[in-house]
């Protein structure tokens, strides 16, 4: 879905944002955007990396 949007799309929703919270809040929305999404990616990484151990475990202890 994201990657049907497309150079246009991106700068429609920018100008709709930037219309909605001001160029003073855009700083920060970005910064807590950025946060969430590293903080995600963490959380996910960590789901997969717990999931694939036990699965190491049980076939060494064939």
């Amino acid at each position: 879905m994201l990657s049907n949007i497309g150079v246009p799309g991106l700068i429609i929703i920018l100008v709709i944002t930037l219309i909605i919270f001001g160029p003073k809040k855009l700083p920060e929305i970005g910064s807590a955007f950025g946060k969430t999404l590293s903080e995600f990616k963490r959380t996910t990484s960590s789901i997969m990396s717990d999931e694939e151990e036990p699965s190491k475990v049980e076939k060494n202890d064939l």
